[in-house]
């Protein structure tokens, strides 16, 4: 597997592609503190809506942090955000969740999915986004809390697993369908992913092994909830 290693920010190219993955990680976090705090306002309990509160703060505050390493690298957080606002928004139009356990799916197989992917892509980038990267995109609160509320949703009514299963499946479909449609339109995150000889990137098999590790991961957190992906 090839990397970043030997590249630095001194290289103005290898610099605009770092800013690139810190601008789609940053409206990343930006849409999913706006989708939780969609998802609080629909929750059934005050509980509920007091735990996904905590979890939109923790969401801003990740925002932040990367908006803060973008200024860094001497870019505008809101313009490197803007490439990205088209694909992201899009993916959300496609996979509206019709209640509140889909809403919840979506955080659980739908974000989580994104942050495999941006995880991956991390092992491209110098050394400190990288450690930043991967604090951020960690499986947090929000994962935790979707998992446990949908699997009590599911034991206590077993057909809404199905149901749930299905919207899973679609999720992962179009996630998959966005993460190449961002890798392949912005030139410069293809240029940190894809080796073009210069020994920097991934090749043709590590981006194979790349898409297979975010479906298995994908199917590891459906089986956890007693679903089939």
């Amino acid at each position: 597997m090839a990397t970043s290693t030997g590249r630095d920010l001194s290289d103005p190219s290898f610099r605009a592609s770092v800013i690139e993955l810190c601008g789609a990680l940053a409206y990343g976090e930006l849409v999913g503190f706006f989708m939780i705090v969609h998802d609080a306002e629909t929750a059934p309990r005050v509980g509920d809506r007091i735990a996904l509160a905590r979890l939109a703060a923790h969401e801003l505050e990740q925002y932040e942090r990367l908006a803060g390493r973008i200024e860094e690298l001497g870019a505008d957080p809101e313009v490197a955000m803007q490439p990205f606002a088209e694909s992201f928004d899009d993916w959300h139009r496609r996979t509206p969740p019709s209640s509140w356990l889909e809403g919840l799916m979506k955080v659980y197989a739908g974000h989580a999915l994104a942050e495999d992917f941006y995880r991956e892509i991390s092992a491209y980038v110098d050394a400190d986004t990288r450690a930043l990267v991967v604090e951020v995109m960690q499986e947090g609160g929000h994962v935790e809390f979707a998992r446990q509320t949908l699997r009590e949703a599911i034991a206590n009514d077993p057909a809404a697993g199905g149901r749930l299963a299905l919207f899973g499946r679609r999720l992962i479909g179009e996630a998959l369908s966005q993460a190449q449609r961002v890798a392949a339109e912005r030139d410069a995150i293809t240029a940190l992913l894809v080796d073009d000889g210069s020994g920097h990137g991934a090749d043709l098999a590590e981006l194979t092994q790349i898409f297979a590790r975010l479906t298995q991961a994908h199917t590891d957190r459906m089986e956890s909830l007693g679903l089939s992906a």
